[in-house]
């Protein structure tokens, strides 16, 4: 548990180091994400971006555990 919690602490820095370069990835922004911007209103709903980011983290997780 201990090892766990020593690699997630690293992985949200190595992120935070690397945000600049993140930010500018398309994520959030992809086609299916649905975004509803009315005067006063804006909806964002990412589902494709959520569907990708599970998909990655299933596959990183299958191999960790392996």
């Amino acid at each position: 548990m201990q090892k766990a919690f020593i690699v997630i602490g690293l992985v949200i820095v190595a992120i935070g180091l690397a945000w600049p370069w993140i930010s500018k990835l398309p994520i959030g922004r992809l086609p299916g994400d649905i975004v509803v911007d009315r005067p006063g209103f804006k909806f964002f709903f990412p589902i494709t971006t959520m569907i990708i980011v599970s998909i990655v983290l299933s596959l990183l997780l299958w191999l960790f555990r392996r």
